[in-house]
């Protein structure tokens, strides 16, 4: 069951309150010219500044040149930052600030909702508790404020005490509280640890000060200053499992010296019993005094490993035990469902697949849902189902679909999700008539929309989730024709310090999965990047990947990408209806198209890197290299193949049906 479950996932998120990232705050302490030597050590010192950072655990800094050009740098990851990550987010951080504050000699900046934080001035601020400017971001409005103010006050308190009790690597902690039987209360807090413990303290306290004024009832919010920041929400959205590195053993004191009362000549009392030959104590006296202490000794260590293991384990039956009543609280009455999609009748079908069909229902308080009726002949038992459903329900992100809960009653086995009213992407993307809704603004949001989803399951979650068949079809679209993903039934669980994977069965669609995949089954979070890039290409286009035409002639989607980019006709690949809207903007995205579908995986960029690539026009973006491409024509999407690489036999599964697909059509 244990392998099974690592088919689903968990949760985690990153809330985006101004924009994709906190904006960068350019400080008034004078600026300097383009060309001058103090634009010159920012440049050297910002650009270092990633390898040192990820190097040294997540914390550098230091300085450059000479008085009156001297530049002070900092570099801070999040705590539970995993080195590539860290690297990638000071990278991209560092180049923001250099291109949102261009001539200004100080600025600093919480990137990606306290993911990293880079800072730069003129003057040296290390170790100095600074508590302006103060900056915060809110997300969507709470209830249950009355129970919650108690239980926050207290949760803060504590997390206080830990983080200003760190070491001089690291000054970071986070911990959560019950706020009711489906809620918890999450909160993190870090200091640069060049802080004093006390000061720590102090700026911390600020912050609960200032997140009481302007975030008190909100479901989440953030708020940072130079030397601290603080994030409260009530959906995970830091790595639990990730320990922050523990402080360096305490140095053995000497023995103490004799007394210095004692006459010149005279010993100490502990030496007076010595025989006379002055040879100290015997052996068998040595022998006589370890032995006991030794046993003594391995017989605390063996009680209280029993005394852990005994409370772990009581504590994981009353963990269980809530899981359960979780579960419980979850189940919905068959005839309740029954009723809700008119005994599942036909006017009511939204769609049908391997997985079985879709149903549009109301609830008796009349909330519309989409129910799942899974295949009958699926061999999942019992226990396995309720405990996928757990998993699913702790997924909370607002774009991606969310499972509300489950009905298991004899051979029916239902999952119920939120109704999202406009379908799925393609249903307008693909249709000659429907895409010319899909105005440049729309797109430019499902652009985004996507990009934070794919990194909330890449980054954000306490284990790394790889989609492995994003494409149009499980695309969403809400009342706002805001994105959200679904389909998760091919999804991957990765552990927290995994990058890759391989399989010898290969499922997903053709066409949008990346070419190490294809070839040799091998899996990471740069597949998910390339089929991201294959749909930023359809979504610019309004063409199937496995489907393009340009005029008369039927062509690879990505070859004619390529091909027009390096000809300076990249105009040739954007949908006739798109008239209105920047053509400049345009052009970025399909850059950032091609960036994501790199024949090499390490060249693609990282999620955190597109998320940042889409929401600041000044961050320069590299040159594409060229994209992969595939030999011979494209399947259909609902096709089936295999075929057997040169290290192993890779049998093709697209549209695989399992119990975690999030599809309501």
């Amino acid at each position: 069951m244990q392998n099974h479950i690592k088919f689903i996932f968990l949760s985690h998120i990153i809330f985006i309150s101004i924009g994709f990232a906190t904006a960068s705050r350019c400080g008034y302490t004078g600026n300097f010219t383009s060309n001058s030597t103090y634009a010159n050590n920012r440049y050297q010192i910002l650009s270092s500044l990633a390898p040192n950072v990820s190097a040294n655990g997540g914390f550098f800094n230091n300085s450059i040149g000479q008085e009156p050009y001297k530049v002070y740098a900092l570099g801070l990851c999040r705590g539970d930052a995993a080195p590539e990550y860290c690297f990638d987010c000071i990278s991209s951080t560092s180049q923001q600030l250099m291109a949102e504050c261009p001539n200004q000699k100080e600025a600093t900046l919480w990137a990606l909702k306290g993911q990293c934080l880079v800072r730069y001035a003129n003057r040296s601020f290390f170790g100095i508790l600074e508590l302006d400017p103060m900056d915060y971001g809110d997300i969507i409005n709470s209830s249950n404020i009355t129970e919650f103010d108690q239980k926050w006050d207290d949760l803060m308190a504590r997390v206080i005490d830990r983080a200003s009790s760190g070491s001089s690597r690291i000054k970071y902690a986070t911990e959560e509280v019950r706020l009711t039987q489906f809620q918890d209360i999450h909160a993190l807090m870090q200091c640069t640890p060049d802080l004093s413990q006390s000061d720590c303290r102090s700026c911390l306290r600020e912050n609960v000060v200032s997140f009481k004024s302007y975030c008190h009832g909100k479901h989440g919010c953030s708020v940072q200053r130079p030397n601290c920041y603080l994030r409260s929400d009530l959906s995970p959205f830091y790595n639990a499992s990730a320990s922050p590195p523990a402080p360096p053993p305490p140095s053995l004191s000497p023995p103490p010296s004799p007394s210095s009362n004692s006459p010149p000549g005279t010993t100490n009392t502990t030496n007076a019993n010595n025989d006379d030959d002055g040879g100290g104590i015997e052996p068998g006296t040595i022998a006589a005094i370890v032995v006991p202490t030794v046993t003594f000794i391995a017989f605390l260590a063996l009680t209280c490993i029993f005394l852990i293991q005994r409370r772990k384990k009581r504590y994981q039956e009353v963990e269980n035990a809530d899981e359960v009543e979780s579960v419980k609280s979850l189940q919905f009455d068959l005839a309740t469902i029954r009723n809700a999609t008119d005994n599942f009748s036909d006017a009511n079908k939204l769609g049908q697949g391997g997985f079985g069909a879709v149903y549009k229902g109301t609830l008796p308080d009349g909330q519309y849902v989409a129910v799942k009726r899974l295949s009958r002949h699926s061999s999942q038992g019992e226990v396995e189902f309720k405990n996928e459903v757990l998993l699913m329900t702790k997924l909370q992100h607002r774009n991606l679909v969310k499972l509300l809960g489950f009905c298991l009653a004899g051979n029916e086995r239902l999952l119920i999700y939120e109704f999202v009213p406009n379908s799925s992407l393609d249903h307008f993307l693909f249709d000659p008539t429907k895409r010319a809704l899909l105005n440049w603004q729309i797109r430019y949001r499902i652009f985004g929309g996507i990009a934070r989803g794919l990194l909330y399951l890449h980054e954000d979650s306490r284990l790394r989730i790889i989609h492995r068949d994003l494409k149009a079809g499980n695309i969403m679209l809400d009342e706002e024709m805001s994105p959200k993903i679904s389909d998760f039934g091919m999804a991957k669980l990765f552990e927290v310090d995994q990058t890759q994977d391989a399989t010898s069965r290969v499922v997903g669609t053709y066409g949008y999965m990346a070419p190490e995949y294809v070839r040799h089954g091998r899996f990471s979070v740069k597949s998910d990047v390339y089929s991201f890039g294959v749909l930023v290409l359809e979504i610019i286009s309004g063409q199937k990947i496995n489907r393009f035409r340009y005029r008369e002639e039927a062509e690879d989607l990505l070859t004619f990408a390529w091909k027009n980019w390096n000809g300076g006709t990249v105009s040739n690949l954007i949908d006739p209806t798109l008239r209105v809207g920047s053509r400049s903007e345009m052009v970025r995205c399909i850059h950032i198209g091609l960036l994501c579908v790199q024949e090499n995986e390490a060249s693609r960029p990282t999620m955190a890197s597109v998320v940042l690539m889409f929401s600041s026009s000044s961050v320069s973006l590299s040159a594409p290299l060229r994209p992969a491409f595939f030999s011979g024509t494209f399947v259909d999407s609902e096709a089936s193949a295999s075929t057997t690489t040169a290290d192993q036999s890779v049998k093709f599964t697209t549209n695989e049906a399992s119990i975690t697909d999030l599809v309501p059509r």
